[in-house]
């Protein structure tokens, strides 16, 4: 028996915390006629009914950001990115796969941060012709370097069953499934690394 409930008897219990954490779900292709929105609206969809953390768009696009290191860098869009990334305590990458890796623009918006990608969790969903699965692998070691903890459920969507015409997103049944195991790994993950950044 401790020295407060001695004295002043039993303790209401507290309450558990239910703050909810921040996963940020990326849009890693900003090409005219991509398919990412589609993919992001559908994970987002899937993630907001298990009510277990605040999901986010971030479309890459939207911050304009120009090549690394190139003068006239617009200095607003990349502080945006930095402020939008450094709120999310996790990402959901939506990852298509260009000549076996991921779009120059993703790798772009990655190397504009360090600090802000810094001890958090991820997860991964791919799409191309072999579901995007070369992308994901080399998406995963550019994440190691930034102290990304990558999860090992990856939905992969199939360009060929996954999609009509290569255009219109009509995933298979099995796909949310994936997406929410994906989920079930990221959410623990992320809320772990919140205790220690």
């Amino acid at each position: 028996m401790g020295f407060l409930t001695k004295l002043f008897g039993s303790q209401p219990k507290e309450e558990p915390s239910m703050t909810n954490i921040n996963i940020g779900i990326i849009l890693g292709s900003t090409r005219e006629g991509r398919v990412s929105p589609q993919v992001g609206a559908w994970v987002k969809e899937i993630a907001d009914k298990r009510g277990d953390a605040n999901y986010t768009i971030i479309d890459i696009a939207d911050y304009k950001l120009p090549l690394l290191g190139e003068p006239g860098a617009d200095a607003s869009g990349a502080a945006a990115w930095s402020e939008i990334i450094a709120k999310q305590d996790g990402f959901v990458f939506i990852v298509q796969e260009y000549n076996h890796s991921i779009t120059g623009a993703l790798k772009n918006a990655l190397d504009y941060l360090r600090e802000e990608w810094n001890n958090k969790a991820a997860g991964i969903v791919s799409y191309g012709s072999v579901g995007g699965a070369r992308a994901a692998e080399h998406l995963r070691g550019i994440l190691g370097e930034l102290s990304v903890a990558d999860v090992r459920v990856h939905p992969a969507l199939s360009l060929f069953t996954d999609f009509e015409n290569g255009t219109d997103f009509k995933p298979k049944e099995v796909q949310e499934s994936s997406v929410n195991q994906m989920l079930d790994q990221v959410i623990p993950w992320a809320t772990a690394l919140k205790t220690i950044r």
